[in-house]
């Protein structure tokens, strides 16, 4: 992405004083753009059609269609359109339905205008963002329930530092010179990792190491 462009942002939630509040915010600064709203899923697709965006913010629970289908539907039309899910604590049911979609990362409601600012910009950029206090919520959640999904025992000692490394944001080459080993040797084992956990991409190995209560925060 050219560093002197605007990023791209599409709002979709169907509480208006957020939607206008979030909009407000985010148009005040000077490298991002909010160049369409909409307070539900199916406003959203028809608005897409002739709105280009780099980041999606979505609202999960809307009515006449949800978030869920409507990410789905866009990522079909538009696979590399960028979508956040934008999220209130309790709604972790639907996390998994959102990462099958291929969203690229999650916010919660009431993050700091600097973290939406980050994940915003961390996404735009090709990479996955997680709220930390999202992923505290999701950790502490899993162990209350003290039952993982899936015998971790099936990755390696350094399959499962990758992992954690992936979990923690950093990128490949981060998690090369903090294991003290090749960009190439990560990229090979964070292969070997999507294979052994049947993931698709990076926010479904995240949520695998959380299910399987691998990180902690």
């Amino acid at each position: 992405m050219d560093s002197k462009s605007k990023i791209r942002i599409f709002l979709v939630d169907d509480h208006s004083l957020f939607l206008n509040g979030l909009s407000m915010l985010l148009s005040s600064m000077p490298d991002m753009e909010v160049a369409a709203e909409a307070g539900n899923g199916r406003v959203f697709l028809e608005k897409l059609q002739h709105t280009p965006v780099d980041v999606v913010l979505m609202d999960i629970a809307m009515p006449e269609m949800d978030g869920i289908e409507a990410s789905r539907r866009a990522l079909e039309q538009y696979p590399d359109i960028k979508i956040i899910t934008l999220s209130m604590y309790g709604e972790q049911e639907y996390y998994t339905k959102m990462l099958e979609c291929g969203v690229k990362g999650f916010l919660l409601k009431d993050s700091d205008i600097q973290e939406v600012k980050l994940a915003i910009h961390t996404v735009a950029e090709g990479g996955n963002y997680f709220s930390h206090q999202l992923l505290r919520n999701l950790i502490l959640s899993q162990k209350a329930e003290s039952h993982p999904e899936n015998d971790d025992e099936q990755l390696s000692k350094r399959e499962l530092e990758i992992l954690i490394g992936i979990c923690q944001g950093l990128s490949n080459s981060e998690i090369a010179d903090k294991l003290f080993i090749s960009k190439r040797t990560v990229e090979k084992h964070r292969a070997n990792v999507l294979l052994k956990t049947e993931c698709k991409n990076t926010a479904s190995l995240v949520m695998y190491a959380i299910k399987n209560q691998l990180i902690e925060m």
